[in-house]
């Protein structure tokens, strides 16, 4: 099918009429430079021999230019001379003061001009500054209406290529939104019932949970246009560039119905209104207000569905948010194990896998991950297969990619480090795997290393057997146990402690802020909630007196000491298995779950 470039000729037509503009006011600017003149005149005479000239009668006329002085004088031989006189007073005046009398000025015929050069000057100007104007309108009006060097074009909707089979891990969701297609198709069956049309639909969800790609699932499975854009582009500085555009948006769409429209991150246009600034906020206001406007404008029988995303719904105006607007709110959340497994499925389409790859081993090892992070993932495992010279995505390639990720870089192995920071590593990693394996309800060690990756000298991975909704008080305080275990064997078996334990230190104190701050787990502080206000409400008075702070200070002060005692006393009763997981790091550098029970149920040697 022949491609429609009108858009691009139009914008290649309206690139060459800025371009010819300005060549035109430089041409302009040019022409001026070289014309004006700047030619030598001679010396004029002075006022004294003109004086004595018109006595001797030799003058005929004299020209005399108003705006500058100068004049012009002509001589009974046919001859012209220049002069200045002082422009603050006429040539009569000053030829008096030179003894010249009324019969001897009699004989001379005076002229008065004006100055050729100063009109030319003065049109010249008048041109160049018309020119000047009409360049920079010319630009301020394509920025204005068309956004910077171009305009914000929503061209025709096109109709996506995906559908529901290509989407995995979001049955409910798709559930849930299965009726919006038959609302496209077949619309008649819901007007017999008198139901409407939902007007908007709200995707909620963390960021790379496959919000976008559901939203143009739906557009393909009903076959009706897909007119996408972000939150963003609505945004500009000059008040009612958003508004307008969003009336273009809306007014396309209408002659595309049925259609969806999708805006992503609608929290960049739908933020909540405060009405106390101008500028870029009166801006976003106005866009908004737009918005809202276009969203009740049309009817339910238009066939127009707007589709939003979002990962910040708290910040949205509630006139957004309210029924006749969105009325339907869907939250895509995080994937089961299931869920990752189905996703897995889904990109490694079309890739060769090794017969070794259980996709569920690696839905396992990847828990709260989200559907980019999974592609990612086995993006990063086909690269690897590639860079070590794999016929196919080996179950180890799986492995590196889920750890990489995780860990938040790649091995380096060939990184220098002494015999005895290499023994603290080793002790550390120790001291979290039988912190963690010791302490109830904690997930179990799946993997030790002291091979650095990516800022981190070593690692312990324990992943939970299953997904789980909720949290306890006590599976929080094992894992604040576990993050404090290779602080705890540092001490314990070197008398010293070193950096090596910041990362875990920042970990278990937001473990336990979220206890006493967010989650009412605190005898101390009882069961209310101290949330962080963001925006103006950050500004506003605080609600919560000193004494209640120092009361939370105290109170996760005394969770993440309770959990280090806790720490300790687990590495110095099983002191003998930390030395030999410790021993086994030195020399084998990585030991997995089964030969990590092995070590842990080893009975020491005794000498």
């Amino acid at each position: 099918m022949k491609k429609n470039n009108r858009p691009l000729n139009n914008s290649l037509i309206e690139n060459k009429l800025l371009r010819i503009a300005i060549l035109v006011a430089a041409l302009i600017i040019t022409g001026v430079a070289l014309w004006l003149p700047t030619f030598t005149t001679p010396k004029p005479i002075t006022l004294t021999d003109l004086a004595n000239d018109i006595r001797a009668g030799e003058v005929v006329t004299i020209q005399d230019t108003t705006e500058t002085g100068e004049l012009l004088i002509t001589y009974r031989d046919g001859s012209t001379e220049k002069s200045m006189r002082d422009t603050a007073s006429s040539l009569l005046e000053q030829l008096n003061h030179l003894g010249l009398e009324g019969e001897h000025l009699s004989a001379i015929k005076l002229e008065f001009v004006r100055s050729k050069g100063l009109i030319a000057s003065r049109t010249l100007s008048t041109v160049i500054s018309l020119a000047m104007v009409g360049v920079m309108g010319f630009v301020a009006l394509r920025v204005l209406n068309k956004g910077p060097m171009g305009e914000k074009k929503f061209t025709e909707g096109e109709i996506p290529d995906l559908n529901f089979s290509d989407v995995a891990g979001m049955e409910e969701n798709i559930q849930e939104i299965q009726d919006i297609v038959t609302f496209l198709k077949e619309g008649n069956k819901y007007a017999d019932m008198g139901a409407k049309m939902p007007r908007g639909i709200l995707l909620v969800g963390d960021p790379g949970t496959g919000k976008t790609l559901l939203a143009k699932a739906l557009a393909g499975e009903a076959r009706v246009p897909f007119f996408a854009m972000s939150g963003s582009e609505f945004v500009e500085v000059f008040v009612g560039v958003g508004a307008s555009r969003i009336r273009s948006l809306f007014k396309k769409a209408r002659a595309k119905a049925p259609c969806i429209i999708f805006i992503d991150e609608i929290d960049a246009v739908g933020r909540e209104r405060h009405g106390s600034g101008g500028g870029a906020e009166a801006e976003q206001d106005q866009t908004l207000n737009q918005l809202l406007v276009e969203m009740d404008g049309f009817g339910s029988q238009e066939g127009i569905i707007v589709l939003a995303a979002t990962n910040r719904v708290d910040v949205l105006d509630p006139a957004l948010l309210r029924p006749g607007r969105f009325d339907r709110r869907i939250t895509v959340g995080r994937p089961d194990v299931k869920g990752r497994e189905e996703i897995l499925k889904v990109h490694v389409q079309g890739k060769k896998l090794a017969a070794d790859v259980d996709l569920m081993n690696v839905a396992k090892a990847t828990p709260g991950l989200v559907g980019a992070d999974l592609a990612n993932i086995v993006n990063e495992a086909a690269i690897l297969a590639v860079r070590n010279n794999h016929l196919a995505i080996t179950m180890q390639d799986f492995e590196e990619a889920v750890e990489k990720n995780i860990a938040g870089g790649v091995q380096r192995k060939n990184r220098v480090m002494s015999d005895e920071e290499r023994r603290i590593v080793a002790y550390h990693e120790a001291g979290h795997a039988v912190a963690i394996h010791e302490t109830r309800l904690s997930d179990p060690v799946y993997k030790i290393t002291i091979i650095p990756r990516g800022q981190a000298g070593g690692y312990t991975m324990s992943l939970p057997e299953q997904d789980t909704m909720l949290m306890s008080k006590n599976k929080i305080l094992a894992r604040i146990i576990g993050l404090m275990g290779g602080r705890a064997a540092e001490e314990i078996f070197f008398q010293d402690i070193t950096s090596g334990a910041s990362n875990d230190l920042q970990m278990a104190t937001q473990l336990a802020e979220e206890m006493v701050m967010r989650l009412g787990m605190d005898s101390a502080t009882g069961l209310r909630v101290f949330p962080q206000p963001q925006g103006y409400a950050a500004l506003a008075a605080p609600r919560t007196a000193q004494k209640t702070f120092e009361s939370i200070d105290e109170s996760v002060k005394n969770i993440l000491d309770s959990c280090y005692e806790e720490a300790k006393n687990i590495i110095s009763t099983r002191r003998n298995a930390v030395e030999r997981v410790a021993d086994e790091l030195l020399e084998v550098e990585t030991i997995n779950r089964e030969r990590f029970l092995e070590l842990m149920e080893a009975e020491p040697v005794l000498a």
